[in-house]
């Protein structure tokens, strides 16, 4: 079975659970009418799965290919699919108006890329990134860079990469080596090379527009010296179009790589390639971080989109495969055997992978929301919660959905059995293409250092305090309901048990840094568990609604059993990782190195 986009979860999550028409007075909701976004999402769903999906394999089968003349080409039928992309106005659904874009809110936004995103991970990196670099742009561009270069990756017609890592560094910017020689026209020469750069040579637009950070010469040392570069593959002319080629930049070869295919991931040369400052000297990570944090979120979205996909061929398998018989009797008395789905340990994968799914939508949902407020809202407080939410969760939606996303490809497999472990199964692609949403963008080991050591210590840990305040708040209004308290009580408990945790990481880490590192995985899964629990509670109030105002279609019956199974069998997960924690460093740093 092909994947299916899942359009009615959608839109069950934004009709009822965030209950987005609330939000109509809003400028980026004021033409995001329910009408409207059901309409939205019902077209995402024909186009990613009718055109995108069919091309998955062949993505992963052929590849890309790099010529000697420093070009790619991309695999059959991505360059058509994109041109579709582009004509269905995809490329500019969350983008501001002013330089042609929709300016619907980013939760729409999502439920289009997540689908695209199970459709094809290769092939939807390429319009992911070029959104990355507009919004790069659009905060720190000057008004004539915004003018020149925005409309056309609005259009899709020019699509844009982010140029971070060098071969001697990746986290540690700070090693940086690329530089930047300023010319008397204004302009710079921008001389280095960047690996693994996603998107950057390929044959779907007319333009690539390259960020690139380097270090222009004489700067301060670290990361306090690195400046933000447009490089443009072709020099934009002034009516719009492209003109002569840079000829500086260009990408030297491909790379080999386990999963993503059909997406280029270029090394990409510099050499005196002419590039212009965005922003002031020195200030580029702060602009670079606008695409790094777009980034990490949609890497996150990765790790569910490709769940989702795995899981949708696991239960598909496990109904059609027929292999002993159930425990309690067979099921399928007339066929030779049972369906694999019978078997309690099958069930266990199947309902793991499905609780994880759905509330990890939903609090991607739910996160860019937050982010919408931030943006639009009239009340300050509000933006501000938005804001804080936005930093605090990134991490959390990164680091725990890719790692449990890759948790939910596994057992795909597993129900596969052999099957899996051939080609002639999809689980085998969507393994290998979901297993690099928990390396780029910064590790997910990165990720949990970031969420100890920055995010629950900024501004006095308000944004975390202000999350506990909400739960709190959420399960006094509802604990009393006795349909809900089961929900309601399994996020209490594990919420004191991530309450616990952070206080731990306040009164040890500090004292000694390496505990807060020896502790930050377990925090980040800690911290997930929570944060699935709270939408559980949610999709479990709206279900127990819909059933209270006489809808008795079992949509809704069934969330609520896929919820308890979480209560009941993922949330005591949260027991184990803050023993864990507690244990702090010692054991853990006492091994010499050389006895590794």
């Amino acid at each position: 079975m092909a994947y299916q986009p899942p359009v009615r979860d959608h839109v069950f999550l934004l009709e009822d659970v965030l209950k987005i028409d609330q939000y109509a007075e809003l400028p980026s909701f004021a033409d995001a009418s329910l009408d409207v976004v059901k309409a939205i999402i019902e077209e995402a769903g024909k186009f990613t799965g009718e055109v995108l999906a069919p091309l998955n394999s062949v993505g992963d089968k052929q590849g890309c290919t790099w010529h000697p003349d420093n070009t790619v080409t991309t695999p059959a039928g991505f360059k058509e699919a994109y041109r579709q992309l582009c004509e269905g106005g995809w490329t500019g659904l969350g983008s501001d108006p002013t330089y042609g874009g929709q300016g619907l809110p980013h939760v729409v936004n999502l439920s289009f890329s997540e689908m695209s995103s199970s459709a094809n991970m290769a092939f939807s990196m390429y319009p992911g990134l070029a959104h990355g670099a507009y919004s790069a742009i659009h905060t720190g561009g000057t008004d004539e860079q915004k003018q020149t270069y925005l409309p056309k990756m609005v259009t899709g017609e020019w699509t844009g990469t982010m140029n971070l890592t060098e071969p001697h560094c990746g986290t540690d910017l700070g090693l940086l080596r690329t530089k930047a020689v300023p010319q008397a026209d204004g302009t710079y020469r921008i001389t280095g090379q960047k690996i693994w750069i996603s998107a950057g040579e390929h044959d779907m637009a007319d333009n690539i527009i390259h960020l690139v950070l380097a270090r222009i010469e004489g700067a301060p040392a670290g990361v306090k010296g690195i400046s933000l570069f447009i490089v443009p593959k072709y020099f934009p002319t002034a009516d719009g179009g492209v003109g002569a080629r840079n000829e500086g930049a260009k990408c030297a070869g491909l790379e080999e790589k386990m999963g993503i295919h059909g997406n280029a991931t270029c090394v990409m040369a510099y050499d005196d390639a002419v590039g212009y400052l965005i922003g002031e000297e020195n200030a580029g990570l702060r602009i670079m971080f606008v695409m790094m944090n777009e980034a990490r979120i949609g890497v996150g979205l990765q790790g569910v989109a490709q769940a989702e996909a795995a899981y949708q061929a696991a239960a598909e398998f496990a109904k059609d495969r027929l292999q002993g018989r159930s425990l309690t009797g067979p099921k399928n008395a007339d066929g030779p055997a049972d369906p694999i789905i019978v078997h309690p340990d099958v069930r266990r994968m199947l309902l793991d992978s499905k609780a994880i799914i759905e509330a990890g939508r939903a609090f991607l949902f739910w996160t860019a929301l937050q982010g919408d407020l931030a943006h639009g809202h009239p009340d300050e407080a509000v933006r501000q919660k938005g804001n804080d939410y936005m930093g605090l969760l990134t991490p959390v939606l990164k680091g725990y959905l890719t790692d449990k996303g890759f948790k939910v490809c596994v057992d795909a497999m597993q129900v596969h059995g052999g099957s899996g472990f051939t080609e002639h199964f999809p689980a085998s692609q969507y393994l290998r293409d979901c297993r690099i949403a928990l390396i780029y963008e910064g590790t997910n080991g990165v990720q949990a250092l970031d969420l100890v050591g920055r995010k629950l210590a900024a501004n006095g840990g308000r944004a975390v305090m202000s999350f506990f305040a909400e739960i709190d708040a959420y399960v006094e209004a509802h604990g009393s309901d006795a349909q809900m308290k089961p929900f309601t009580d399994g996020l209490a408990g594990v919420k004191a048990q991530l309450q616990e945790a952070t206080m731990w990481l306040m009164q040890n880490g500090l004292a000694n840094p390496d505990n807060a590192g020896a502790a930050s995985t377990d925090y980040m899964h800690l911290f997930g568990i929570t944060g699935l629990a709270f939408m559980w509670a949610q999709i479990a109030e709206a279900c127990i609604a819909r059933a209270k105002a006489g809808d008795a279609d079992p949509f809704y019956a069934n969330k609520l059993v896929v919820g308890r199974y979480f209560v009941e069998r993922i949330i005591p997960e949260g027991t184990s990782h803050l023993a864990k924690l507690k244990t702090g460093s010692a054991t853990l740093m006492q091994l010499p190195a050389e006895a590794f």
